[in-house]
């Protein structure tokens, strides 16, 4: 045909008096344009029947691997050796008297071959890695970063072949010549080595998992880890911003993994609150049978009693004054109510450390702290168990003749200052009457 195509034309050049040489020219290159116009036609062709034939019955299977081949675009880098095929098989009829514009054609024919070859085990790449991601087991070990190191790799070796194809020698030859390059490669390509080896590390190692919450001050990142690449760890932190961490930092610096509360039964609770000290004291009758229409200290306070009773008798103390012997303090009672409402409390863990425990005192009084387990992890949940359990000891405390220290405020200084002036001025107005 293309004979037949060449002649024609060159005889119609030849008529309208052209050279020989020319009419040559113009009629090759005319069959060659048509050759190049045949083969996107048959390209076209072919990709509207595998969208008329194959991509609807893709759409009716079952299985979603075709799916994630049609996603990542395999099937259509695959059909675009089609008019690569065709022009490589028929290029020498095209320009039979041109063979040095033959091999050069050729060369691009090579080239344009490697470019889609590495574009689709690019996109075949990318579809093991999303069909990997369907398994439960790539939450906790990503391939992301394996799969990028493949790429990086499909890509040095086809800019190779392409070097070695427009050079015109031996990739072997190239390769031994990038030897002399391997520090300036190193340099390049830090990052890239540095987030390999830290995303294998922290693989195996099982230090961080897709889903995970993690802190990291340093990086300003808090919340979930939405994906673990070669050279990047993305976090989504609690207010949706996106911070974005080195791989390899996750190894060299120190991060806090929450996966362990997560995964237990329960998320900590450890708050304080600091009592005034002015305000603690022995118990006495009064004060115990007040403190003994509290339910959940009730039996608490009979058996201490009993207890205290024993003692002192088989001591043979003094009970007139509250400093002999053993008495009970309205800070210990708190401290045991407080003990006993978290025993009792539905959202509480108990199977869980539960401690209610006085800390060291210091200038602002002394601590007690609450040192329990929530049963719901999640965050809005475990947030208002948290204010309801405090909201409820600040409003039980004075129920106890005990008092909340708290630093003066501008409003209790003016009241202080205006009772003073007070004080002041009424000797002054008495005289004065």
């Amino acid at each position: 045909m293309f004979d037949w195509l060449i002649s024609v034309f060159k005889k119609f050049a030849l008529q309208l008096q052209i050279s020989e040489y020319y009419a040559t020219i113009v009629s090759e290159s005319i069959a060659f344009i048509s050759l190049f116009a045949i083969a996107l036609t048959l390209y076209y062709i072919t990709w509207y029947i595998i969208k008329r034939t194959l991509f609807q019955f893709i759409k009716r299977s079952k299985t979603n691997i075709d799916d994630i081949l049609i996603k990542n675009k395999v099937i259509a880098r695959a059909s675009l050796f089609v008019p690569s095929l065709i022009i490589d098989k028929f290029v020498a009829q095209s320009l039979p008297s041109f063979p040095d514009v033959f091999v050069f054609v050729q060369n691009l024919i090579d080239i344009y071959v490697i470019f889609i070859f590495a574009f689709l085990l690019d996109s075949i790449i990318n579809s093991i890695n999303d069909l990997y991601n369907t398994f439960e087991v790539s939450k906790s070990k990503p391939i992301k970063g394996l799969m990028q190191v493949f790429k990086i790799i499909v890509y040095i070796v086809a800019g190779l072949l392409i070097i070695a194809t427009l050079v015109g020698q031996d990739l072997r030859n190239i390769i031994l010549g990038l030897g002399t390059l391997s520090a300036v490669l190193m340099l390049i390509f830090k990052d890239p080595i540095l987030g390999f080896v830290g995303g294998i590390q922290l693989t195996l190692n099982d230090m961080v998992r897709i889903g995970d919450w993690i802190s990291m001050p340093k990086y300003g990142a808090d919340g979930d880890v939405l994906e673990i690449t070669l050279t990047t760890v993305k976090v989504q932190n609690w207010d949706k911003t996106i911070t974005t961490i080195p791989t390899y930092a996750m190894v060299t610096d120190s991060f806090t993994n929450w996966r362990g509360m997560s995964d237990s039964g329960g998320r900590r609770i450890k708050r304080h609150i600091s009592i005034d000290m002015n305000s603690v004291k022995f118990c006495t009758e009064e004060m115990l049978e007040k403190f003994k229409k509290f339910q959940l200290v009730s039996d608490y306070i009979s058996l201490k009693e009993s207890e205290i009773e024993k003692y002192n008798t088989e001591n043979n103390v003094d009970t007139s004054t509250l400093v002999n012997g053993r008495r009970q303090t309205n800070l210990g009672i708190f401290r045991a109510y407080l003990r006993t409402y978290f025993e009792k409390h539905p959202r509480v863990n108990q199977d869980m450390t539960l401690i209610v425990r006085q800390l060291q005192p210091n200038e602002l009084g002394i601590p007690i702290e609450v040192y329990v387990f929530s049963r719901n992890k999640a965050w809005v949940a475990y947030e208002d168990l948290q204010s309801d359990i405090f909201d409820h000891i600040l409003a039980v405390i004075p129920k106890f003749d005990l008092r909340v220290f708290q630093a003066p405020s501008d409003g209790s200084i003016n009241q202080l200052t205006e009772q003073l002036q007070q004080l002041i001025s009424a000797p002054e107005q008495k005289s004065l009457n």
